[in-house]
């Protein structure tokens, strides 16, 4: 357990102190190099002075970041280093599986800010606070995170939403220049300093992908305008203009060469961040065009030139202020620059309108030259501050995304730093509170709120000492009396208030706050404020009026009456504006109103995951390769860096509930599902049928128990696969509703947990692709069936129409061949059968006269196909042709050589069953069908007449 508070021994013995020099002296003489220490909860034993020469050697081997527990320190480098901030190198924390073995880095923060959006555990927004002095690298730090989240949380998949991303992610990052210009200017400290504060939150959708952002400001430090700081300059874009302009825009501006402006000091100097062309382009992508940049630039120009405005003391107090100098070209050109009639712009200057009475009577009363000067400066703040939130609302409307768009986000916190001047008034006790404010989140939220739930949960556990700032906020906002309470009271009273008389009523009202001081040696009514990182010195001359902020109506009513396109806008003309003063809500002062923004800043604060960025400045001249170790040290006693490692090296930065512990990592218990399966362990069916709180509980330990057991074989598996270190199980404790452990151990649990998930994802990929083809050869065989049924049914099909038409054709042949037999006999009827004559016949002819009678009954009956057989000029030839003939012709089956057929090849018998038609053939159908067909000229007695020439002319049927 923890025995050192402070860094300090806590044991009363000399022992103890000498114990701890001589663990000092042999960490500060050990072989192993401070520089190589990334991790400040490795230093052992854990004082100031180990944690300074450890910062110092990193510093000096060019490693200016350093884990300290939850929180990350950095060191500003004050020299460019583009390798430490590429993309390649956003790029390789975003895709590296544990970033945090990586070397410390701001990427590292923002890589596990968007780990922890998209694991979606509770709170699921997350915040990243960067926080240190004025000159610390707050500003650098958070536009290489806006960086950084745009790159990496930029990834669509289809080439248009990659185009919108782009787009996106280019206006996000031009937000930067523009509000950087406008809210920025070189102070004693930062040639860099932000002059407001602001809260980036950038939005994501459902995918983790960035769809846009909202800047909210609070407190510009619109008196900059005005007045500023010996060796101070002023916002940015004045110098930007004057340095960059073009010739033409010079003289529309007038703004000639060398000029000299009163509210301009040291433009001499040159610094990076005077680059009129970025602060264009920048404007250009955010929606403002060419003319409304000019209307902008010609607006700050006439502020310019109002600043050059000079009274003289009036001799007559019924008489106004005049000018001094060349104060009436000046005033001249203002007026023609914001687009204002002259004489009502020098009156209103000049003279003051006074309502009194019930009549609400009207008296015009000459100012004196301070009351002149103070509505001049008045006049310009008015107008800078209305245009600086214009500007914040046109960024808003360019990047902000739909609500319905976006589901989680991602908050950055860049305020002004911690400040400390010779002269310190209302804007640096503002910046200072919310810097308090902050302090209390980080001591409430890690240093208090961890060591009281350790407590509360039961765990072992040695209270660690830490700051407490909580009296300071006391003194300054505490109820019912405080700093911020007794200016109000101030304002309220609306009477004259004197320096004197405001530090006498504190002094006295908050006399026993022991963070109050006062100093005896200064000649100006102030007082002292302990803070945190500091003594400051507050001077109350001017504070009320400060706080008061009056802009007389008649300022607006002059600046409404303006041609000038963007007054117009930013000061419109309100129809139901009553002039009487009785029916005006009372108006909010600075204090309250800044007070109220912070309150609502810090709500959203405690609704996400913070995560802490300690921005140390080294030197406070910006010089690089130079650490002073006193300016450090002050600046590590401040933030509590000691109390913090302490309680980072021996405490559990990660807290889960039971039941959120039990949903997520119930999966480890498959893990040994194989080895036991006791009944100790409820199914999830089981442990939803309980109901009562108290069941529940109870159900919830043996389930834990079984998750924890896990624990040693999840650690020997990362062992085994090459990380020793993680061998020895981090300490995990299961307190009374809450499960604390280590980043380590949750880092292996997510481990464990993605190895289950793998092996489930792939036991279902098994099971599908096993299914899936399953199903695929039932389909197959399924297909086959029916297809094979398919074809025998068209089988079939063919067959019944192969068999239909042939039915058809023999049923027509039928009907045809006895249509040709009747026929045949019909022209048959009128020859009478003779007894034939012998003929002497040609040589190899037979004379058949018993079978005469037979023939020409074969003839009538198979006379069409024993022609064509017997006179086809292809197919069978010779004595094959003759059987055929005879089968066909049904000839006595005697001996064959007793007949002879003459065919047509030997000139002889019957050559033709239908010859050749020479002419057109005609059909009769009334007494016979042909009674042309016999073409013979000479017919014989015995011949057979019918169907085109059955016997031609040159044979005559004889006797065989």
């Amino acid at each position: 357990m923890l025995q050192q508070v402070n860094g300090h021994s806590s044991g009363s013995d000399a022992q103890g102190g000498g114990s701890l020099r001589k663990d000092l002296q042999k960490f500060l003489s050990g072989e192993a190099p401070l520089h190589q220490l990334d991790d400040l909860t490795k230093v052992n034993p854990v004082t100031l002075e180990t944690v300074l020469r450890c910062l110092q050697a990193r510093y000096a081997a060019d490693t200016f970041y350093t884990n300290a527990g939850c929180t990350l320190v950095a060191l500003n480098p004050f020299k460019p280093i583009p390798q430490l901030y590429s993309t390649a190198l956003m790029r390789e924390y975003h895709a590296a599986p544990q970033p945090q073995k990586l070397k410390p880095h701001i990427f590292t923060v923002g890589e596990q800010t968007y780990r922890n959006v998209k694991s979606l555990i509770e709170p699921v927004n997350q915040s990243i606070i960067v926080s240190g002095e004025s000159g610390a690298g707050k500003t650098w730090t958070s536009r290489c995170l806006m960086k950084f989240y745009a790159v990496v949380a930029a990834s669509p998949t289809s080439w248009e939403s990659h185009k919108i991303a782009e787009r996106i992610e280019q206006r996000i990052l031009n937000s930067n220049p523009v509000m950087e210009a406008f809210g920025n200017a070189c102070t004693l400290r930062n040639n860099n300093s932000s002059r407001f504060g602001k809260f980036i939150q950038l939005q994501l959708n459902r995918a983790q992908q960035m769809t846009g952002a909202a800047v909210q400001t609070y407190l510009l430090e619109k008196t900059r305008v005005a007045c500023q700081a010996s060796s101070e300059r002023n916002f940015h874009i004045f110098y930007q203009i004057c340095k960059g302009a073009s010739t033409d825009e010079r003289l529309q501006w007038h703004l000639p060469e060398g000029a000299a402006f009163s509210w301009l000091p040291n433009p001499e100097r040159t610094l990076e961040e005077d680059c009129f062309e970025v602060t264009r382009e920048a404007m250009l992508h955010l929606g403002i065009d060419n003319p409304t940049q000019n209307n902008i630039f010609q607006v700050l120009a006439g502020l310019l030139h109002l600043g050059n405005i000079r009274f003289a003391d009036s001799e007559d107090e019924a008489q106004p202020c005049q000018l001094m100098g060349d104060a009436k070209c000046s005033i001249r050109t203002s007026a023609s620059l914001l687009q204002l009639p002259e004489d009502p712009l020098l009156e209103t200057l000049q003279i003051r309108t006074i309502r009194a009475g019930r009549q609400q009577q009207v008296f015009r009363k000459p100012c004196s030259r301070a009351e002149c000067d103070t509505r001049r400066d008045c006049l310009a703040k008015l107008v800078y501050a209305r245009l600086f939130d214009w500007l914040v609302s046109v960024i808003n409307s360019s990047i902000c995304a739909d609500p319905d768009s976006w589901t989680t986000f991602i908050g950055l916190l860049d305020v002004y730093g911690f400040e400390s001047f010779p002269n310190n008034s209302l804007e640096q006790l503002c910046i200072n509170y919310a810097n308090e404010k902050l302090q209390q989140h980080f001591v409430a939220h890690y240093l208090k709120a961890q060591q009281e739930e350790y407590t509360v949960e039961g765990l072992e556990w040695s209270f660690v000492n830490y700051q407490d700032n909580q009296t300071c906020l006391d003194l300054i906002e505490g109820s019912p009396i405080s700093i911020c309470s007794l200016i109000n009271e101030e304002c309220r009273l609306n009477r004259p208030s004197s320096a004197t008389q405001l530090q006498t009523r504190i002094e006295r009202a908050l006399a026993g706050n022991p963070c109050l001081g006062h100093n005896k040696l200064s000649q100006e009514p102030s007082f002292i404020v302990v803070h945190y990182a500091g003594p400051v010195q507050y001077h109350t001359a001017g504070l009320v009026e400060k706080n008061k902020d009056p802009v007389p109506p008649e300022l607006n009513r002059l600046l409404q009456q303006s041609w000038d396109p963007l007054l117009k806008v930013l000061f419109p003309t309100d129809p139901e504006e009553q002039p009487s003063g009785q029916s005006r809500a009372p108006v909010l002062t600075v204090v309250s109103k800044f007070k109220a923004s912070l309150e609502q800043l810090l709500q959203v604060l405690h609704s996400t995951t913070p995560h802490y960025i300690r921005c140390i400045k080294p030197n406070s001249q910006g010089q690089a390769h130079i650490f002073l170790q006193e300016q450090v040290l002050s600046q590590l006693e401040a933030c509590g860096l000691v109390e913090t490692i302490h309680i980072s090296a021996a405490g559990f930065p990660i807290r889960i509930s039971h039941q959120n512990f039990v949903e997520r990592y119930e999966l480890l218990r498959r893990l040994r599902a194989r080895t036991s399966s006791g009944p100790h362990s409820p199914s999830p069916d089981e442990r939803h049928s309980e109901g009562s709180p108290c069941t529940e509980a109870a159900t919830l330990q043996p389930l834990l128990q079984d998750i924890l057991h896990t624990l040693p074989a999840l650690s020997q598996a990362a062992a085994t696969l090459g990380d020793p270190a993680e061998a020895t199980p981090a300490p995990v404790c299961c307190g009374r509703t809450k499960v604390f452990m280590t980043d380590s151990m949750l880092e292996l649990l997510e481990h464990g947990r993605a190895q289950v998930l793998e092996q489930c994802a792939r036991c279902i990929q098994r099971g599908w692709r096993q299914h899936w083809h399953r199903k695929q050869e039932r389909q197959r065989q399924a297909a086959v069936l029916i297809q094979a049924a398919i074809r025998s049914w068209l089988t079939r099909k063919h067959v019944q129409r192969l068999h239909t038409a042939a039915t058809v054709i023999k049923r027509a042949w039928k009907r045809w061949r006895i249509g040709m037999a009747f026929l045949a006999s019909k022209e048959l009827d009128g020859v009478e059968e003779k007894h034939v004559s012998p003929v002497p016949l040609s040589t190899g002819s037979c004379l058949l006269p018993q079978t005469q009678s037979s023939l020409l009954a074969a003839i009538i009956r198979l006379w069409p196909l024993g022609l064509v057989l017997a006179n086809a000029s292809v197919g069978v030839q010779g004595f094959r042709r003759k059987l055929v003939v005879w089968a066909c012709l049904q000839l006595p089956t005697g001996s064959h050589s007793s007949y002879k057929v003459q065919t047509a090849q030997e000139q002889a018998g019957i050559t033709s069953i239908r010859a050749l038609p020479q002419g057109s053939v005609k059909f009769h159908c009334r007494k016979s069908p042909l009674p042309y067909a016999d073409i013979c000229p000479e017919p014989s007695p015995y011949s057979v007449t019918g169907f085109n020439q059955i016997l031609l002319e040159r044979h005559s049927l004889g006797h065989v």
